[in-house]
């Protein structure tokens, strides 16, 4: 029996509901022997399990609407758009789906910090509070008000791609043991380049204890949000197994984790 959506979860992005078939929870069962991990309701690991997905087979594409090179990583089209500028890139698309789901629960506590620093807050955004760049210092910068919309987020999120990256977000985030690893967590490497990939579900097998988890990113240039496929275990389908305390680190396919380098949001 497929899981239940529950009516709770908001994509605001979306006119109408995605068909229940149509999502990560129902798209990718957890693999065989193992269960979800338990999430809280209202909860971003939640929210992210019930992400809505485009129809199966659909190819990613960047920013400008040619495909993404490597389809066979790709498992899942995350039912997002992208933006037409080469912003959403990898901690963009953790980001804007962070930014979401804040938005869907109280829109005056999306705020991230910009490489520099900078505190970045939408409430401030809205009510005509913003910033320019001038060599390498930020300063403030009026501009018109505007009611809290979902539109005014996208318009928020464009200097925030900008001027925020995996250097900024990693700062953000708190250090995690990979072995705790929950739904809403991130693998990140900071740094030029850098990348970071969402880790958007977890699973265990109640007897081994082995967890399993499923990735999602975006990549260079910006491109759809796609859910990864385990290409080096195939049998895994988009799945991939936390490694063992003594792997040093965690493969994806087109970026190598240290295993020091899973963080959480606050």
């Amino acid at each position: 029996m497929a899981p239940q959506r529950p009516g709770r979860v908001v994509y605001a992005w979306q006119p109408k509901p995605a068909l229940a078939a149509q999502t990560m929870a129902v798209r990718f069962p957890a693999p065989a022997g193992c269960r979800r991990v338990a999430v809280a309701a209202g909860s971003w690991g939640e929210w992210l399990r019930w992400l809505p997905l485009r129809a199966a087979g659909t190819k990613a594409r960047l920013y400008n609407g040619q495909p993404k090179k490597r389809q066979e990583v790709v498992a899942a089209v995350v039912d997002i758009d992208v933006p037409p500028q080469d912003l959403q890139q990898c901690a963009d698309a953790v980001i804007r789906l962070r930014a979401e789901y804040v938005f869907s629960h109280d829109p005056n506590k999306v705020h991230f910090h910009l490489t520099t620093g900078y505190d970045f807050w939408f409430s401030d955004f809205v009510a005509g509070r913003t910033f320019r760049v001038a060599k390498e210092e930020v300063l403030p910068a009026a501009r018109p008000a505007e009611a809290p919309t979902h539109a005014a987020l996208a318009r928020y999120l464009v200097p925030t791609f900008g001027y925020a990256g995996t250097l900024s977000l990693s700062r953000e985030l708190r250090l995690v043991p990979l072995p705790q690893v929950q739904p809403g967590d991130v693998l990140i490497h900071g740094g030029s380049p850098g990348h970071a990939v969402l880790v958007v579900d977890v699973a265990e097998n109640p007897t081994t204890r082995q967890k399993y988890v499923l990735l999602a990113q975006s990549y260079m240039p910006a491109q759809n949000i796609h859910v990864l496929r385990n290409i080096d275990a195939p049998g895994l389908g988009a799945w991939f197994a936390v490694p063992a305390p003594a792997e040093a680190q965690f493969d994806t396919p087109e970026w190598t984790f240290a295993r020091e380098e899973l963080k959480r949001f606050e």
